[in-house]
């Protein structure tokens, strides 16, 4: 009598750099994709703020976001999202 062979994995989950690490990747390559797919830089941006701040309100609630949020303004004046290019 055989038994059916079941694979399973007991790893911890990993570290939170590493789980942001691996949805960045993630993301890219999503973005990547609908890009060759035609679809705009701009209605991407949109659209994955939507998705993200939906996301942060369900699990932590609208004060605590709009909270977050307040402080994004100061972050973008001082760089923090800007991908700087280097000339070649």
């Amino acid at each position: 009598m055989s038994h059916p062979v079941t694979f399973t994995t007991a790893c911890d989950p990993l570290p939170d750099h590493e789980q942001k690490k691996a949805a960045l990747s993630y993301l890219n390559e999503a973005w990547a994709e609908a890009r060759h797919d035609g679809v705009d830089g701009d209605c991407l941006a949109q659209a994955s703020l939507f998705a993200a701040f939906a996301e942060l309100v369900g699990t932590y609630g609208e004060d605590a976001v709009a909270e977050f949020v307040e402080g994004l303004a100061a972050r973008v004046r001082n760089g923090e999202f800007s991908i700087t290019l280097s000339k070649q």
